[in-house]
């Protein structure tokens, strides 16, 4: 009887029936996790955390100013569509009262009649006063002319307005399209931040929370950026913002003691003050109480003065980091810097070799 069985098929073999088997037993073991008999995937490292989060931040803080020159596009293109818009109604009620003006001289002709000038002469009874007239008239023709000659000016150039107005309209509607892009990017990094430490439990959540509110920068002991040889507080915080700059002159010692003045207020993406700052938006507003109109983002601060290498730093000097050139601070002397690092973590005093030096500008 065994020797008549139909024998078995088997659909695999080899190494296709190894993968099929490797498979099946990933299903079964999935099927027991999820019947809740195995185990949940173990909390990731905080070392590991950490290191995810800080660099959503960074991506986070190129999208900032990504935003930030979307922004400036689209205040720059609002602005010239409304004053493309306003001088085309302008030229339109200019052209309106051009065409009351004609409609005006139509209507007395019409009233008036016309008359041949010869057969005019021949039955007027005072040549004198036809004379008079017809030298009005002729007055009145090369002014109707000229009201011609504004009114075809004029409707020319409302139509170029027009068309300008149009073309105007489309570029802010691209860069209102960019900046709305930027904004979603800014706000998925930072959520997706937020989501990866809620993976931590609550004590190294709360350590790391500290470390970056306090700026564990290795900075805390690197002495005063005055100079005096008094070290700083926790965090790099200066226990004298106010205080006087000896390194710094003129400008720069003016926006180094306004970026000292800001020291402890917190970074707000997108923010130019004056309660919260990011961090171009920091050293913006530093140079422009110093009198000095930096432009809103890294991207073009970077270029806003003359290229400076690192070892010829003095304070005031812009100082760039990370290949994209995505963060800026306020260079003030002794290695260090006045920077809005990022959410979180407040305005504040750090070494400038915490993170990736990328270069130095500095605004004449």
């Amino acid at each position: 009887m065994a020797a008549h069985r139909k024998p078995k098929y088997f659909p695999f073999g080899g190494q296709a029936a190894r993968t099929a088997a490797t498979l099946a037993l990933a299903s079964a073991a999935t099927a027991t996790v999820f019947q809740g008999t195995g185990h949940a995937a173990p909390r990731p490292a905080p070392a590991q955390v950490r290191a995810q989060v800080d660099h959503l931040y960074e991506e986070a803080e190129a999208a900032t100013e990504k935003y930030n020159g979307a922004k400036e596009q689209v205040d720059r293109a609002r602005a010239a569509f409304d004053r493309l818009r306003d001088e085309a109604a302008r030229r339109t009620e200019r052209l309106n009262r051009s065409r009351d003006a004609l409609g005006a001289i139509a209507t007395a002709q019409y009233r008036s009649g016309t008359l041949d000038p010869t057969l005019q002469l021949a039955f007027t009874s005072d040549p004198d006063d036809y004379l008079e007239r017809a030298s009005l008239a002729e007055k009145i023709g090369d002014r109707q002319a000229a009201t011609i000659t504004e009114v075809r000016r004029e409707i020319g150039a409302v139509q170029r307005l027009r068309a300008q107005s149009e073309d105007q309209l489309r570029e802010l509607r691209t860069h209102e399209a960019e900046l709305r892009r930027q904004k979603s990017t800014v706000r998925s990094k930072l959520s997706a931040a937020r989501e990866l430490l809620g993976r931590l439990d609550t004590e190294d959540r709360a350590r790391y929370e500290a470390d970056v509110a306090a700026g564990d920068d290795g900075g805390t002991d690197a002495g005063s950026a005055h100079g005096s040889g008094t070290g700083a507080g926790r965090g790099g915080q200066d226990p004298a913002p106010g205080g006087p700059v000896p390194d710094a002159t003129g400008r720069a010692a003016e926006a180094i003691s306004f970026a000292r003045a800001q020291i402890g207020k917190p970074y707000v993406w997108g923010a130019t003050g004056p309660s919260s700052y990011d961090c171009s938006g920091l050293t913006q507003a530093a140079w422009r109480a110093a009198g000095v109109t930096l432009p809103r983002t890294t991207y073009t601060q970077i270029n806003a003065g003359h290229r400076v290498s690192r070892s010829e730093l003095a304070p005031g000097d812009l100082v760039f980091f990370y290949s994209g050139v995505s963060h800026v601070g306020l260079y003030i002397g002794g290695g260090r810097m006045i920077h809005a690092p990022r959410p979180g973590a407040p305005v504040r005093i750090a070494p400038i070799d915490q993170m990736p030096f990328a270069g130095a500008t500095r605004i004449s």
